[in-house]
């Protein structure tokens, strides 16, 4: 996807689609959040967070920006765990993972694919088994693939008093566990259809990416009675430009050429936690998340031979 910098909070690229699932997503996370009490600090200007600003929150896309690799990939690992499909599945998972750790960025067709096999594979199985089950992935895969950098980044906004959300294109549900087991706020995810707790299959208007991040945030924030100009955004791609774009502290974290690019030309602030040269910049040892890249790597290939 192109670079969608020319959004502006008059001017929006939005779909009618994108619209829907943002608000969607809004109204899912505020039903999960949790109130955040009140501090003040009167009468002088801290640096930033600004301690006690209950007009301010952190919005963290999670895909490579929280989490190293995309939560869908392991989500789906753990799913194929429980026999919920086959290994042709999980290697087109597994490929489409490789990808988006040797590339470091996200390919729309990759993200499509993603997407419609997780409706298909969710589609009959009840929510409350999602989340249960949910909780266990997360456990088994993901929370050792926490960048410790952004977590602390998170953490500095929630000592400050500040809510903190998750937005990502993961489904909300999982969004929200992963949410929980750091202390974050809540969520804002991709909400797939459930009649009587049960999915059908379908999302509620369109994946929660792009335009439609933007959207969510902007819903949230007028729900919440937030400033998005006393707000912060933090993502590794250029596909969040329009959420970074909305809120007065953007910041590019592990991001991709594109965004970097444009952080740069917009004097935004850079965050980088990844391995080799720039791991060596911020004190993280290269050899694990080489390590991890070559393993996933090698695994793809493993199921790939498998399937001929």
């Amino acid at each position: 996807m192109a670079a969608l910098g020319w959004l502006t909070p008059r001017r929006r690229s939005a779909t009618a689609r994108s619209v829907l699932a943002g608000e969607a997503s809004a109204e899912a996370a505020r039903k999960s959040s949790q109130e955040v009490e009140e501090t003040s600090a009167p009468g002088q200007e801290p640096e930033f967070p600004v301690l006690g600003d209950d007009k301010a929150a952190a919005f963290f896309d999670l895909d490579n920006t929280v989490m190293q690799g995309a939560s869908l990939f392991h989500f789906g690992r753990g799913l194929y765990k429980r026999k919920f499909f086959e290994t042709r599945d999980l290697a087109r998972f597994a490929w489409q993972q490789a990808w988006f750790r040797l590339a470091g960025i996200e390919d729309p067709e990759h993200m499509q694919e993603a997407r419609d096999s997780a409706l298909s594979i969710v589609q009959g199985h009840r929510v409350s088994e999602l989340m249960s089950i949910g909780e266990e992935i997360y456990d088994e895969y993901m929370a050792e693939r926490i960048w410790p950098g952004t977590r602390a980044l998170a953490q500095a906004h929630l000592d400050a008093g500040q809510k903190v959300w998750l937005v990502t294109a993961a489904p909300v549900e999982i969004a929200g566990v992963i949410a929980r087991r750091l202390g974050l706020t809540g969520a804002l995810g991709t909400v797939a259809e459930s009649v009587d707790g049960v999915y059908t299959g379908k999302l509620v208007g369109e994946p929660l990416h792009g335009p439609a991040k933007a959207e969510a945030v902007r819903a949230l924030a007028s729900a919440e009675g937030l400033d998005l100009n006393r707000c912060a955004a933090y993502s590794d791609s250029h596909n969040d430009i329009p959420m970074l774009s909305l809120v007065g502290h953007p910041y590019a974290i592990n991001p991709d050429a594109k965004l970097r690019r444009h952080a740069r030309n917009l004097d935004w602030r850079l965050r980088d936690y990844r391995t080799g040269r720039k791991a060596a910049k911020v004190g993280i040892p290269a050899a694990a998340g080489v390590g991890a890249v070559a393993g996933g790597t090698a695994a793809a290939i493993a199921l790939h031979r498998r399937r001929r």
